[in-house]
């Protein structure tokens, strides 16, 4: 599938491609992890390239509050995770990193703000978990009125369900379309830059 991107109207959400300290419960480093760290890094220079903004959601539980902790362990904890070094989080002029303390990049953050004031209708998403917080942020972003766009090869589901499940919800219950890394490239160095 090709798609058309409008770099003018298109943003990349790098959802919870973190590091973390080795207490953490579920970021652990693992090896499957590799492509997907390497495909979103490839994305992440090609948007910036075409002018694009890109936007790090980032997990920063509070210790003893948060809900998530409840089911899933303390994992992602403020001060202890920080974007992958590959993305070169804040290196772009039009990088933004963006807490969050849920599994939507939308929820009690100022994501759809930072959207609406760039000026964004479609975002395009990488990272993980696809069945948990792209997912739920990619609801969010329809719910909203954000067409939207997964990647996925730089997507991974590691936590509950099936990647191809993930995938099919989206493309089903909020018409996303789904591509490849290299299709996602393809796209990106023909999207006209933003000025």
């Amino acid at each position: 599938m090709d798609i058309d991107i409008d770099a003018a109207s298109t943003a990349l959400l790098v959802i919870d491609i973190l590091v973390t300290d080795s207490t953490d419960a579920v970021y652990a480093s693992d090896p499957q992890e590799e492509a997907l760290v390497d495909n979103a890094a490839r994305i992440t220079r090609a948007a910036r390239e075409a002018g694009m903004p890109v936007l790090f959601l980032c997990d920063q539980h509070i210790p003893g509050i948060d809900r998530e902790l409840a089911l899933w362990g303390e994992h992602g904890m403020r001060g202890k995770a920080h974007p992958h070094p590959a993305l070169e989080a804040g290196d772009g002029p039009r990088d933004f990193v963006i807490p969050k303390r849920r599994y939507s990049g939308f929820f009690q953050t100022d994501l759809d703000l930072t959207l609406r004031e760039l000026g964004v209708r479609t975002v395009i998403a990488v990272g993980e978990d696809t069945n948990v917080c792209v997912l739920h942020t990619l609801a969010d972003a329809w719910n909203l009125g954000y067409d939207s766009v997964a990647v996925s090869d730089a997507t991974r589901t590691f936590l509950v369900g099936t990647q191809e499940g993930a995938l099919e919800h989206m493309r089903r219950c909020f018409g996303t379309k789904v591509i490849t890394t290299g299709q996602a490239l393809a796209s990106l160095s023909g999207a006209p830059a933003r000025r």
